[in-house]
């Protein structure tokens, strides 16, 4: 069998902008899928959703958004029936409860970093890539799988740094893992990073659970500083049995 781990990233990696409240956390949300699975049930059945709801053309295939999806803007627009998102809802939550796929999301305070080490040892988004990929290494080795990654691409110079970050845990390791397992387990040294444009249902996926589960963690941590929407919270439960666990402890949230 072959997993693909698909990250979504909330927040930004600047780690000078963290006594900005707003970009004082970084997280990454890895969703783990096995790719048939993706192609045989996930895609069409997310095209399926799209179609019921929502009036495009195939050539210019619809992509979820979660902020767009929230406020309704286009090419949502028919969410602001209440009884048309109610239905939408109902259905996408029934959709992310049925779905087979593992979830980690490693949340960073930046601010709290920054000023506990004088010595930065990793940018941000590379110590968060690291516990991620570390946790999906496990998840391979438990199912005695291969798998890889593709991330979002947010642009030349970012997609840049995704992949070079990626590359030297690869080249590298960690602390806990030698690179000689990441070798083994992972069927590429390239992270891949492809536009959410290519109606890539995975990352879409992914894109759909960050936020709630970020916000979990800082829930979690009394950091949340606004209550967390209805949406959101039944999202969350969801996201209860979809954690990546072990040994009947759960490794698919960690707040660093």
């Amino acid at each position: 069998m072959k997993f693909r781990m698909y990250i979504d990233e909330v927040g930004n990696p600047d780690l000078n902008s963290s006594d900005n409240p707003l970009h004082r956390f970084l997280s990454l949300t890895g969703v783990i899928v096995e790719l048939e699975y993706v192609r045989e049930i996930i895609f069409p059945q997310m095209e399926n959703l799209k179609s019921k709801y929502f009036k495009y053309h195939p050539d210019e295939p619809i992509i979820f958004h979660r902020k767009e999806l929230v406020n309704a803007k286009h090419p949502f627009e028919s969410l602001k029936d209440a009884e048309i998102k109610r239905k939408f809802d109902t259905d996408l939550l029934n959709l992310l409860k049925k779905w087979e796929y593992v979830v980690i999301t490693v949340c960073l305070d930046k601010k709290s970093h920054k000023e506990t080490y004088q010595v930065w040892r990793y940018d941000p988004y590379h110590y968060c890539l690291a516990v991620l990929l570390e946790r999906f290494t496990f998840f391979l080795a438990q199912k005695q799988a291969k798998g890889d990654i593709i991330a979002e691409s947010r642009g030349g110079k970012e997609d840049n740094r995704l992949k070079g970050s990626f590359l030297k845990l690869w080249k590298e390791g960690t602390q806990f893992i030698p690179p000689e397992k990441f070798q083994e387990l992972f069927t590429s040294k390239q992270l891949k990073v492809k536009p959410k444009a290519n109606n890539i249902s995975g990352l879409q996926l992914a894109d759909i659970l960050a936020h709630p589960s970020r916000n979990e963690i800082l829930m979690e941590n009394n950091l949340l500083e606004k209550p967390l929407a209805p949406f959101a919270r039944k999202v969350i439960r969801i996201l209860q049995e979809k954690y990546y666990q072990s040994q009947g402890k759960i490794f698919g949230k960690k707040f660093l």
